[in-house]
């Protein structure tokens, strides 16, 4: 009891010292909390929706995907009328709708602006049932009853100032529809973000799935008393025993498929942000070590009286591990609620960015606090381990000495050896990773060598602290005459405290510039990709809601100023190679053009003769798996469609990385073995400009396409510009995580000058009676301050650009070979690294400044 109540004096007495570290663990477990929270919400959100949308039973055809859409048609796949009938007919069944659904589909207002949600939520179309009714209710007019009216979801009407009479058209592979509003529908639970229209029955098999008496699927209410298992045997037996060409599902089968489907892009964005998450509490033990060493080396006179007075070393132990499971507790509680704010926080910037998530289903489960206050209380306590075991080694003798403990010297040889050895074999790993021949193999040393070299450079910082900060005080801090030379002194008056503090900003800038060295080399690797491979000038990529369709390929062909144009498919196919191994796989169908708008090396063959008949390409590397040359047929089953036998009349490098293992065929070709109802859409599309006219050419495309906003007409520079910009805003996203962990190390810095600043008060109070001002005070602060940063700035860069190096070489061996290291991003980074630590000396330099001269001085 001595020992707890003894803890809470001294926390209670050092609470200011003790608050930047609380914010840390406050920090870190909120984005722990908080990514819990939001991806709990999340989870909560498409449950309620997938729930109330699901009939009892569902039958759709087994043929289609996960979305009900067909094989790279662009168009749902479709049941006959006669099977609602069949399944009205079924025992249990109370009734059966026919239903229409397609995403496919893209909406335009009056001024032919999508209305679709770039944030990946799906554009829906499809016809107005009862069944509807479980999930929304028309707010507004009435419900579509012809040709010429659509129902919209409110949620998009609200966001594009939709009102009833509005005009739609809605853009669909089979054709246009053009409506005024007549209904407004809400969603009964949150809509994630889904833009939804309705149109009457007859309108959407005809112009949604282009063949009358068709639905996608039907929707089967259970008559009272008969569960959803029983309705699924009974429907099956209706259609032929097991269902045969149908798909049954029941509510919670539909449920859990869409939770499924949805739940891979959760757990990828959850375990993201735990990885983060994880950095910043990396960081965070840097800043408690640091506070709790200083706390005991400033308490070593008070520390060495209780031994004197009977303390044991256990208690003294005991005594500081419990001030640690305080500021556990209390920043750990703090952050819980934090997580909460930050989760709330994630969902407006989701709203922002097309996916709605209401408040209504905030989901905060019993798990989330107790992870939250269990991570941060034991990292905490874990962290604060070292430093109790260096106070319950205070000898009674200490209250006789000045504060401080000297420094053991054995330890810190064995902790700089330790140390190089670490670094060393990191640094072997990431050599050998340069040298490694495949990619999987060439990871592990990657791996190895970042962990490796990162404990290394951790353990071993105290041992570069005297020299680097020696080297960068020559060239920062010596033109500020004595002030500077103090400051240097200052900084290395203890490499560990340097060093640990210097770690701590080190690990964030370190990922910073190893994802800006592998940023940088993806995109120069690919603009020189582009420029040997593409011979197009434009590239056409549809939208994010479907295919290009065939009016919108139609205006491209009749576009001006126009050499060519080539279509590009994707075909699904099972292919049967010479040595009897079959894998379905994709088979490109393109024009014979395509040969010149993207130039493909072969090792064997000529690449224009896989377009003659019945003739195709394959893949170098899928040539020497199946020992397949030229001259070989392969025997090619399209899905919908008939079986062929192909000539492989070329082989085409894998040493590229556009098209990279592609086989090709003619579209001629392909169209010999599947119906037209059955060949795909184009995806992409290229186009060659008449010589000396691409500007005119390029103006013309886009007029053309002027009536389709989903898809964009590209030169080679805005192709290039494009990746760029996904890159870097890629980039941006975790830069933005990563600040977490680098404002913690700002907090390190800043908790480290003001604890140093109070282990100095003496010092300070002396060095002003002897006239030093408090602007130079101030000074010599800050300078410390930025030399720290600088220090921890600069071991950070040079490791993240060896990490980035070696990485490089990885991608190298996918095709992305180009080093390209962002300088002026690295030489930003560190120039910005001066100005965080001034800014992290602010408080410190001014409260050294207010001090009185007299009571620093009679400081003990």
């Amino acid at each position: 009891m001595t020992v707890v109540k003894t803890s809470l004096r001294n926390f209670v007495a050092h609470k200011g010292r003790m608050a930047l570290s609380a914010v840390a663990v406050l920090l870190s477990v909120a984005f722990v909390c908080g990514t819990l929270v939001f991806t709990d919400t999340m989870n909560t959100t498409f449950d309620k929706v997938f729930a109330s949308t699901a009939a009892d039973v569902t039958v759709s055809p087994e043929s289609a995907g996960s979305d009900g859409q067909g094989p790279r048609t662009g168009r749902p796949e479709v049941l006959p009328a006669s099977v609602v009938q069949r399944v009205a007919k079924a025992d249990g069944v109370e009734s059966a709708e026919g239903a229409v659904s397609s995403t496919s589909v893209t909406v335009v207002d009056g001024d032919n602006k999508r209305m679709g949600s770039d944030g990946g939520a799906p554009t829906v179309a499809g016809n107005w049932t009862r069944s509807d009714l479980k999930s929304m209710e028309i707010t507004s007019g009435h419900a579509p009853r012809g040709p010429t009216e659509v129902m919209v979801d409110a949620d998009t009407a609200d966001k594009h100032g939709l009102a009833l009479g509005d005009e739609l058209r809605t853009i669909a592979v089979t054709g246009d529809i053009s409506a005024r509003i007549s209904g407004i529908v809400s969603f009964k639970v949150t809509n994630p973000g889904a833009t939804v229209v309705y149109f009457d029955t007859a309108t959407s098999q005809q112009k949604l799935l282009g063949k009358p008496d068709t639905y996608t699927h039907v929707a089967v209410t259970a008559e009272e008393g008969v569960s959803d298992e029983q309705l699924k045997q009974y429907v099956a037996g209706a259609l032929g025993g097991t269902g045969g060409a149908y798909e049954l599902q029941t509510a919670k089968e539909a449920a859990d498929s869409g939770r499924e489907e949805i739940g891979s892009f959760l757990d990828v964005m959850k375990y993201a942000m735990l990885g983060f998450a994880g950095i910043a509490f990396l960081v965070g033990i840097f800043l408690i070590v640091n506070t709790f060493s200083m706390l005991v080396a400033q308490r070593t006179r008070e520390i060495g009286l209780m031994r004197a007075i009977g303390s044991s070393r256990k208690q003294i132990n005991r005594s500081v591990l419990v001030e640690a499971l305080l500021l556990g507790i209390v920043g750990s509680v703090l952050g819980v609620g934090a997580g909460v704010g930050l989760a709330v926080g994630l969902m407006q910037l989701m709203g922002a960015v097309g996916m709605e998530l209401s408040t209504e289903d905030l989901t905060v489960a019993w798990t989330t606090p107790v992870v939250g206050l269990a991570l941060g209380i034991l990292v905490t306590v874990v962290a604060a381990y070292v430093p109790a075991r260096r106070a319950g080694k205070v000898s009674p003798m200490a209250a006789l000495r000045d504060a401080g403990t000297p420094a053991d010297g054995r330890a810190g040889r064995v902790r700089a050896g330790l140390g190089l050895v670490l670094t060393g074999t990191g640094g072997a790993l990431l050599y050998l990773t340069t040298q490694a021949d495949r990619a999987s193999e060439g990871s592990l040393f990657l791996g190895g060598g970042v962990v490796l070299t990162l404990i290394g450079f951790i353990v071993v910082g105290p041992l570069l602290a005297g020299g680097v900060v020696r080297v960068l005080s020559a060239v920062v801090l010596r033109m500020f005459g004595p002030v500077g030379r103090m400051a240097e002194r200052n900084a290395l008056r203890n490499p560990r405290r340097t060093g640990a503090t210097g770690a701590a900003l080190m690990i964030g800038l370190a990922l910073v510039a190893c994802l800006s060295v592998v940023g940088s080399s993806m995109v120069a690797s690919a603009t020189e990709e582009l420029d040997k491979s593409v011979g197009a000038d434009f590239i056409v990529q549809s939208g994010p809601s479907g295919p290009i369709v065939p009016r919108a390929e139609k205006a491209l062909r009749a576009a001006p100023d126009i050499e060519h144009v080539t279509s590009y498919k994707a075909i699904e196919a099972k292919l049967t190679s010479p040595d009897g191994t079959s894998e379905t796989k994709d088979l490109t169908a393109a024009d014979p053009t395509y040969a010149q708008d993207l130039r493909r090396e072969t090792v064997a063959g000529e690449l224009g003769a896989a377009y003659g008949k019945n003739a195709m390409s394959v893949g170098s590397d899928y040539a020497e798996q199946h020992g397949i040359e030229v001259g070989d047929r392969m025997t090619v089953a399209f899905k919908g469609g008939k079986t062929a036998k192909l000539e492989v009349a070329a082989i085409t490098s894998d040493e590229s990385n556009v098209d990279r293992g592609v086989m090709y065929t003619n579209i001629t070709t392909a169209a010999q073995y599947l119906p037209a109802d059955r060949m795909p859409p184009n995806m992409i599309m290229f186009a060659k400009a008449v010589d000396g006219k691409e500007e005119a050419a390029y103006a013309g495309l886009k007029a053309a396409l002027s009536d389709y906003p989903q898809y964009k007409v590209q030169n080679q520079t805005d192709f290039k510009q494009e990746l760029k910009d996904e890159v870097g805003q890629l980039l941006n996203i975790v830069y933005g995580l990563l600040a977490l962990a680098i404002i913690v190390a700002v907090l390190g810095v800043v908790n480290t000058l003001a604890l140093s600043v109070v282990e100095r008060t003496r010092e300070i109070g002396l060095m002003r009676a002897i006239g030093l001002s408090r602007s130079q005070l101030r000074r010599m602060i800050r300078l410390e301050s930025v030399v720290i940063a600088l220090f921890g700035a600069l071991l950070g860069l040079g490791l993240g650009m060896g990490w980035g190096t070696s990485a490089q070489k990885l991608l190298a061996l996918e095709g992305l070979g180009v080093l390209e290291i962002p300088w002026t991003t690295i030489v930003t980074v560190f120039v910005a690294s001066a100005f965080v630590g001034l800014l992290a000396a602010l408080v410190p330099a001014f409260r050294a400044g207010r001090m009185n001269v007299l009571n620093a001085i009679a400081t003990e």
